[in-house]
């Protein structure tokens, strides 16, 4: 019987529409979770579906591009998503254009803050230049960080993960750094988190407050932007 279910088993871990259910069933279980704390910055659904799914594959012993030949799908959907946030976007075209001059002055110095500031701080620790050109674009959409990050003869995998970990910190810091501050503006929330921590950080602002959505999603983009032509004049300037 034991033997059986093995051979069941590996035939199944095969299939991508394995890999496809798993990765969706548990972000459905983590939402419901994050739904249940009332949003808790602590229980971002994100975070918790990596390292569930990330333990599963441990102990299964399933490779990652096994893994992938189904999660893929979902990853597929995330240009449909990006573009889906333009809706959002015109239903509150007359706020944006009210606060566009706010909004690029705190891009152009959210942008060089974000970059200036990993850089500088790998340096001061000494790690490898690789590394640090790696680390350089980890605020902006994996797709063009990766993008930056080969430009710059970096490690693309390495940048991903920064990416990615930048992401959910900053998902998980916004809110309460937010009221500790005591900024009530949603748009300057949201564009604050868009800038800082891309994709993950604005599906937490929509958690939020749709405005923070919004500006969230416009910062994400413009940031995409304003970095691919920052990152490589500053590290020349910042590493020689």
């Amino acid at each position: 019987m034991s033997e059986n279910s093995f051979s069941l088993w590996v035939y199944l871990s095969q299939s991508p529409l394995l890999w496809l259910t798993v990765t969706l069933s548990t972000y459905a279980v983590a939402d419901t979770l994050s739904l249940a704390t009332h949003r808790h910055p602590l229980a971002n659904p994100v975070l918790h579906s990596i390292w569930i799914i990330g333990a599963f594959l441990l102990i299964t012993g399933t490779s990652y591009n096994t893994f992938f030949a189904g999660a893929q799908f979902v990853h597929f959907l995330l240009g449909p998503a990006t573009v889906a946030l333009a809706v959002p976007l015109y239903d509150n075209r007359k706020r944006v254009v009210a606060a566009i001059v706010p909004m690029l002055v705190s891009l152009v110095a959210g942008s060089i803050t974000a970059i200036v500031s990993v850089v500088l701080f790998a340096k001061a620790l000494g790690l490898p230049h690789a590394i640090i050109l790696s680390l350089a674009p980890k605020s902006v959409t994996a797709g063009v960080a990766m993008g930056i990050s080969e430009s710059l003869h970096a490690d693309p995998s390495l940048t991903a993960v920064s990416v990615v970990l930048t992401g959910i910190m900053g998902a998980i810091v916004v809110t309460p750094l937010m009221n500790w501050a005591a900024i009530t503006d949603f748009r300057a929330r949201g564009f604050a988190v868009g800038i800082a921590a891309h994709g993950i950080g604005t599906a937490r602002a929509f958690q939020v407050d749709e405005v923070a959505g919004v500006f969230s999603g416009i910062a994400m983009g413009l940031n995409a932007l304003v970095t691919s032509l920052l990152v490589p004049l500053a590290v020349t300037l910042l590493l020689g």
